[in-house]
């Protein structure tokens, strides 16, 4: 490989897969996905790892694999996070402004770390992201981008996404195991924004719903920001379950049925169809109708969408979604789901792949839904200026990263007198969601609000 090629690579840990994806950024900005790998994921449950060593096994296979396909060395990785125990809280500071009543970026930074001291968690919490959503000047509201305005007040409204410290933890352990080190952890359904919405879309308004196996997760966009995301506990694991027991068949040949056969509509299911399947040793095949596997498939998916339709409303954005919902995670390949979408919330619906990054090899992979938060994850990588390296297969060897901002001590702050833990220089992004304002501050800001 030639020296002047800057490496990427990130670890996407889900429910019943774990995928590592390599690429290059190139002097435009556009990254390139060289290479990707999966294999089974056996130690997490609903986004969450709960067996290390199971989960650094399977880290270790599939970087390995990865890096003999590439004939490269990954030493250094990116990873995401997601699942049910992300919670998000609304949170509101303000402060006086100086210096002639300008305000500048030094008052946004301020700003920020006083939000971040004002949240009150709970003893086993981590705050990872917090999130613009809009400024007011002293009466003046809705502003975005406040630097230059003058007044003597500053108010900024925020979205705080926190993770409990263990299973923050639990992803360190599974890395470090895997003979690799953490560059920064970054929130997937973000990420996976990244490689599929436009600008545009985010601009108009959009929903996109990334249906994993373990976890269904939600993030409003309107006016370029995100302004609401939530984590429903439920993802194509639950139809996989449904249709085990309403057929009476293997886990496996259930997944089977699913993805080969399922339909998210029963009308679109044909009455006379039926699949047959081997039955257990010693027993008959046993025929399962097309209609009857289609009629279980959207009773739950129904249950899904009527959750989502549930986090829409309470995001206030319902009536202005321009663009519609956009479908992503392996969920989204199930047949005629974003027509039943569409058919229950009434709004514009597309299934999403890739459109922010290309690939030579890979082209299937970006053509599909299933690997949006893996290419998403890569692409929000590139974005960080401690990810690029400059020597022959080598992966961010010898880069630090910056302590992050919210660990700085300020007399301005209305937490003074909490003294904040010691943590490890990790960084927690999501790329580069505020424009300016991220490349301003230390880039460990970014957005999104996520309930349960």
């Amino acid at each position: 490989m030639s020296q002047d090629f800057n490496l990427i690579a990130a670890i996407d840990i889900g429910s019943t897969k774990i995928v590592a994806v390599a690429g290059r950024k190139h002097p435009n900005g556009q990254v390139e996905v060289l290479g990707v790998e999966k294999t089974s994921s056996i130690g997490v449950k609903r986004g969450i790892v709960l067996n290390i060593e199971e989960t650094a096994k399977a880290i270790r296979q599939v970087v390995s694999s990865l890096q003999e396909r590439l004939n490269i060395k990954i030493s250094d990785v990116f990873a995401g996070f997601s699942g049910q125990n992300v919670r998000t809280m609304k949170n509101r500071c303000y402060r006086s402004v100086n210096r002639g009543n300008e305000i500048n970026t030094f008052d946004l930074e301020q700003l920020l770390q006083d939000s971040y001291r004002t949240i009150v968690l709970e003893p086993d919490e981590k705050v990872l992201h917090v999130i613009p959503q809009d400024y007011i000047v002293d009466h003046e509201s809705g502003i975005k981008e406040p630097v230059g305005y003058s007044g003597q007040r500053i108010e900024g409204n925020f979205h705080v996404v926190i993770w409990r410290n263990q299973y923050v933890h639990n992803i360190e352990k599974c890395i470090e195991r895997a003979g690799l080190r953490l560059n920064g952890l970054l929130f997937s359904p973000l990420a996976a924004s990244g490689a599929v919405l436009s600008e545009e879309e985010k601009e108009a308004g959009v929903v996109m719903v990334d249906i994993g196996s373990g976890t269904t997760d939600l993030s409003v966009f309107q006016d370029g920001i995100l302004r609401h995301s939530a984590v429903i506990p439920f993802g194509g694991n639950v139809i996989t379950g449904d249709i085990k027991e309403g057929c009476a068949v293997l886990q496996k040949q259930a997944e089977g049925l699913k993805t080969q056969f399922g339909s998210a509509l029963g009308t679109h299911a044909r009455e006379d169809a039926v699949v047959t399947i081997p039955g257990i040793e010693g027993w008959e095949p046993k025929e399962i109708s097309f209609k009857g596997l289609a009629c279980i498939i959207q009773a739950r998916m129904e249950e899904i969408i009527e959750l989502i339709i549930h986090h829409i409303e309470r995001s206030g954005f319902y009536e202005k979604l321009g663009a519609g919902i956009v479908l992503t995670g392996g969920g989204a390949k199930l047949s005629h789901v974003a027509e039943l979408t569409k058919l229950k919330t009434g709004l514009d619906v597309r299934v999403g792949s890739v459109s922010r990054a290309f690939s030579n090899e890979e082209e299937e992979v970006l053509k599909s839904p299933a690997f949006a938060t893996s290419v998403g994850l890569l692409i929000s990588a590139g974005q960080y200026p401690g990810s690029q390296v400059t020597r022959e297969q080598v992966l961010f060897d010898d880069v630090e990263t910056e302590e992050p901002v919210r660990e700085k001590k300020s007399k301005h702050s209305a937490g003074k007198n909490r003294k904040p833990k010691k943590e490890k220089k990790l960084e927690y992004i999501t790329g580069d969601l505020f424009g300016n304002l991220r490349r301003n501050i230390a880039g460990i800001f970014d957005e999104r609000d996520t309930e349960m």
